[in-house]
């Protein structure tokens, strides 16, 4: 192979990261590589990465395999010491092209592989300027990183940092750069997005930043936030929910659960009615609103009518794209320390609340049939309306906005027929 081949594996602040990474090591003149950034949040994240390490080897015996992202950071020797790794990169490291030029040479040992420093020492977000997100049709702006809070279950503020915020001019030149490329629909993205603006003079909100944006970029056409906590939610924010049509309406929330004990084992900051408040709140002011959610089963403790509990929550908020994960032990976490459950018992209990997840989003999907909707085309055939729901789109070209009506759903996503000429022009082409 030749130049530099990125393999991205978690959150969409990772999928920014990786550009980031790939304009650092080719201006290092790093060449013959691939670059694996991995995600630390289940089990399974490391093993996947793992895994694909493995058969970047076999397909490219002769590249430098370069290991970083959060798994990588929280785990440094289980990647150093995979004969396949040339070397390890800290989440700071893998930003800087300082790091990629000072790469060790093949076959040194494990320890000489490591370019993995203290993250939490690390105080400042740098901005970073990207034209492109390769292979995507919306464009992440990273907002901010690390986070503040230490829930039982999470490894991520070990692989992150402590919370640090991009300064709001950098945000909006990064957007008006990205507008600028083509992109008509930019997302804005962080490890804790809702904590923004607490490290920066006057503690602007993310909902001050997200306002400004689409003011001072006019021609964003769509405004989306990747995740949110919603008990950190301001005012700016519900202004743009109620008032703003660039502004999406959809949000994608970190529950975790919907048991209120689990929750406080769990150190989360909200309670399941709470969570039945703001989505209450969310639907009030903007009734066209859908919502994701991930939400975690078999939590050490968890009881049948716990489970039972997340699973009413999951109804009562009507989540539409509901995102199950299976408790997974991560070493050095408080919760790793509880009472387990039976694995079997883990595995079946997320089986069962993703079958609630596929009836709520088949409930939404028909709840869409006859509406008119503005769809976003992605390059795989289908698309996104503005709730975030998936469209089939194929023949429509990838990146235009289309006028539709949705005409009925298949089980997994939404049918269509073009409002108007040019864009049955475009599906007839």
């Amino acid at each position: 192979m030749s130049g530099v081949e990125v393999i991205t594996f978690g959150c969409r602040l990772n999928t920014y990261e990786s550009e980031v990474m790939r304009a650092q090591a080719e201006k290092a003149g790093l060449n013959n590589a691939v670059l694996v950034n991995t995600c630390a949040v289940t089990g399974e994240a490391v093993r996947q990465a793992r895994q694909a390490i493995r058969r970047a080897r076999r397909d490219n015996p002769h590249a430098r395999i370069i290991v970083t992202g959060c798994a990588a950071q929280t785990e440094k020797h289980t990647f150093a010491d995979m004969p396949e790794v040339d070397a390890v990169l800290g989440n700071e490291e893998k930003l800087k092209s300082a790091s990629y030029r000072a790469l060790p040479d093949f076959g040194v040992s494990a320890e000489e592989k490591l370019r993995v420093n203290d993250i939490m020492s690390v105080r400042e977000t740098t901005p970073q300027m990207v034209k492109l997100i390769d292979g995507h049709v919306r464009a992440f702006v990273q907002v901010q990183n690390g986070c503040d809070h230490r829930c039982t279950f999470c490894i991520i503020p070990y692989g992150r940092g402590n919370s640090r915020s991009v300064p709001m001019g950098a945000v909006v030149d990064q957007a008006r750069r990205l507008v600028e490329s083509g992109y008509c629909e930019i997302v804005l993205t962080g490890v804790d997005a809702t904590s923004y603006g607490a490290d920066l003079p006057g503690r602007p909100s993310l909902g001050l930043l997200a306002r400004t944006l689409l003011k001072q970029v006019p021609e964003i056409r769509r405004l989306r936030l990747s995740s949110i906590d919603s008990i950190e939610a301001d005012d700016h924010l519900w202004d743009l929910i109620a008032d703003e049509p660039r502004f999406m309406p959809h949000l994608h929330l970190s529950l975790q659960h919907g048991d209120d004990l689990i929750l406080k084992r769990m150190k989360r900051r909200h309670s399941s009615a709470d969570a039945r408040d703001f989505c209450a709140r969310v639907r009030m002011a903007r009734p066209d609103a859908s919502f994701g959610a991930d939400m975690i089963t078999g939590f050490p403790t968890e009881t049948e009518e716990m489970f039972a509990n997340a699973a009413r929550l999951a109804e009562d908020c009507g989540i539409a794209h509901l995102h199950v994960f299976p408790y997974s032990p991560r070493p050095g976490t408080p919760a790793a320390r509880m009472p387990q459950l039976d694995r079997a018992l883990v595995k079946d209990r997320a089986a069962r609340l993703r079958e609630t997840g596929k009836r709520l989003h088949e409930a939404h999907l028909v709840s869409m049939i006859g509406r008119e909707e503005t769809i976003l085309v992605e390059n795989n055939g289908l698309a996104h309306t503005e709730n975030f729901t998936l469209v089939d789109a194929a023949g429509l070209k990838p990146r235009d906005l289309v006028p539709v009506t949705i005409t009925g759903h298949n089980g997994r996503h939404l049918t269509m027929r073009p409002l108007n000429a040019a864009g049955a022009a475009s599906l007839r082409n």
